[in-house]
């Protein structure tokens, strides 16, 4: 499954499209230039129970590890899986 990655500075989404269409994504909201919030997070019924979300939130670990910025989970699922698994804890304000 590939992850890809959209962000204009102000905003952006970690993403996995099929044929030009998002099938699933988790966006976010740049708090200056330190940290980002995780606002939403949305998965197609076709895509449901694939653990799709949790490669999303990976893929926004690894982004704030490699440039050293920080994760607000303000959606729901984000904040969940943070509660649940430690080892991600590393990012969070």
């Amino acid at each position: 499954m590939i992850v890809q990655q959209d962000d204009n500075g102000k905003k952006g989404a970690f993403f996995v499209a099929q044929e030009h269409e998002r099938l699933a994504e988790m966006t976010y909201s740049w708090a200056g230039t330190d940290k980002f919030i995780i606002d939403h997070t949305d998965v197609s019924d076709t895509l449901r129970g694939q653990g799709v979300g949790r490669h999303l939130l990976d893929a926004a670990v690894q982004f704030a590890r490699e440039h050293q910025v920080k994760i607000i989970p303000l959606c729901p699922f984000a904040k969940s899986v943070f509660d649940k698994e430690p080892s991600i804890r590393d990012v969070l304000v």
